[in-house]
C-alpha cells in the first residue's frame, strides 16, 4: 500500500523489456542511435508537430531547467506558481542553469490565473536596467496540488504571456495524467494553445528514468543541445533513454498507464469519501488526493503498513479525533486490492 509518490512505483515491464532488448551488441551513442530517430518521429506524430525538435534527458529537473535556460536570458525572471516544481522541488536548478535568472511567484494558489499573471508581468521591467526583465511563463500540468488547468485556462495564460512577447513552458511531469483527464490531444493541450516548449514526463508514469523536451520552434534546438552537453546531461549510452521512451510510446502505453493511475485515484477517493470524518481539501482531478483524516485513522493505516505523507502534526500522539492533513498519490501499478485494503484500514 504505497501512496507516497508516483516516483516510487515500479517501471512498467514493457519498459524493462525494452532496456533488455537494447542491451545487446553495439550502437552509436549520444542520441544518434536509430531508436532516437523513431522516438523523435513518434513524438512529432503524437503532438501533430512535424517540425518539433525532441530531446531526451534522465530527470524532470533537467528537462525543466534546460528548457527554461534555452528560453531565458540570465537577466530575466521566470513566472510560475508558488507550488511549481521549479520553485519548490528543484534546489534552484533553473536559476543555476539559466545563469542567474530569478523566479517571480504568481498569485497564492497552485494554479495561476491570467489576471494574476498579468499583474506580475506588469510588476517587472519597472526599474529599467536595475531590475529583472520579463522572461517566460512556466505552467505545471498537473499541479503539485493535483489540479488540472482546463484548456481555456491554459489558453488565457499563454495569450497573456504572448501579449508581452513572452514564451510559455509546460512542466508536464504528469502530462499524461492531465491529458487523459481532459480527454484532449497533446496538440490541443500545448502548441495549439500557444505553448512553446514542453517537458514531457515519463518517469512518474512507468519509465525507469527518462523525460522528453519538445520545442515547437526548431530554432531553439542547437542552443538546447549545447546546454544539455555543457550541463553534463547528454548520455553517451543514449540508447537506454530512447529505449525507455520508445516502449513508453508504443501502443499508447503512456496513456494506458495514466488511465490506470487516474482510475486508481478515483476508486480510492470514492472509498474514502464514504468514511466518517474524512474530508477533501481539493476535488481530486488526476492521480493525487489531499485530504484530512482523524489521527486514529492515520494510526490504523500506519500500523497496517500504508505508506503516504502526513503533511502536518504528529500521527503517533495526540487526540484520536484531531484532523491531520495527508497527500496520497496513485501510480499505474497500484492494485484494486491495495486500495480496498487502505480504505478498510482507514474505516477501522
Amino acid at each position: 500500500m504505497f501512496f507516497a509518490s508516483d516516483n516510487a512505483g515500479p517501471a512498467h515491464p514493457q519498459v524493462i523489456q525494452a532496456l533488455a532488448d537494447v542491451n545487446s551488441g553495439y550502437a552509436v551513442g549520444y542520441g544518434a542511435e536509430p531508436g532516437m530517430d523513431r522516438v523523435r518521429n513518434r513524438l512529432r506524430d503524437v503532438f501533430e508537430a512535424p517540425k518539433a525538435e525532441v530531446f531526451l534527458v534522465a530527470t524532470g529537473t533537467t528537462a525543466n531547467s534546460l528548457a527554461l535556460a534555452t528560453l531565458t536570458q540570465p537577466w530575466e525572471t521566470i513566472f510560475c506558481s508558488p507550488t511549481a516544481h521549479i520553485h519548490e522541488d528543484e534546489c534552484n536548478a533553473p536559476e543555476f542553469y539559466t545563469g542567474g535568472a530569478k523566479l517571480t511567484i504568481v498569485g497564492t494558489d497552485d494554479k495561476m490565473a491570467a489576471a494574476s499573471l498579468r499583474a506580475s508581468i506588469e510588476g517587472e521591467e519597472t526599474r529599467g536596467v536595475h531590475g529583472p526583465q520579463r522572461g517566460p511563463v512556466s505552467i505545471t500540468q498537473v499541479t503539485e496540488r493535483g489540479q488540472i488547468y482546463t484548456l481555456d485556462e491554459l489558453s488565457e495564460l499563454t495569450a497573456t504571456a504572448h501579449e508581452y512577447g513572452l514564451k510559455s513552458h509546460l512542466d508536464g511531469a504528469r502530462f499524461a495524467n492531465a491529458l487523459v483527464a481532459l480527454d484532449c490531444t497533446p496538440a490541443e493541450m500545448t502548441w495549439k494553445l500557444g505553448i512553446d516548449a514542453v517537458s514531457f514526463g515519463g518517469t512518474k508514469n512507468g519509465c525507469l528514468g527518462v523525460e522528453a523536451v519538445l520545442f515547437f520552434d526548431p530554432g531553439h534546438a542547437w542552443e538546447f543541445e549545447l546546454r544539455r552537453k555543457r550541463g553534463g546531461h547528454l548520455f553517451s549510452k543514449h540508447r537506454y533513454l530512447s529505449a525507455q521512451m520508445g516502449a513508453y510510446l508504443t501502443d499508447d502505453l503512456w496513456l494506458d498507464s495514466a488511465r490506470r493511475a487516474n482510475a486508481a485515484c478515483t476508486r480510492l477517493a470514492t472509498g474514502l469519501r464514504s468514511l466518517p470524518g474524512v474530508s477533501f481539501d481539493l476535488e481530486p482531478q488526476a492521480n493525487i488526493i489531499f485530504l484530512q483524516m482523524p489521527r486514529a485513522a492515520h494510526q490504523r493505516l500506519r500500523a497496517g503498513g500504508a505508506e503516504y505523507y502526513v503533511l502536518a502534526g504528529n500521527p503517533d500522539s495526540g487526540a484520536p479525533d484531531e484532523m491531520l492533513p495527508a497527500r496520497l498519490v496513485c501510480d499505474w501499478s497500484i492494485s484494486d486490492a491495495q486500495i480496498d485494503q487502505f480504505i478498510a484500514l482507514a474505516r477501522g
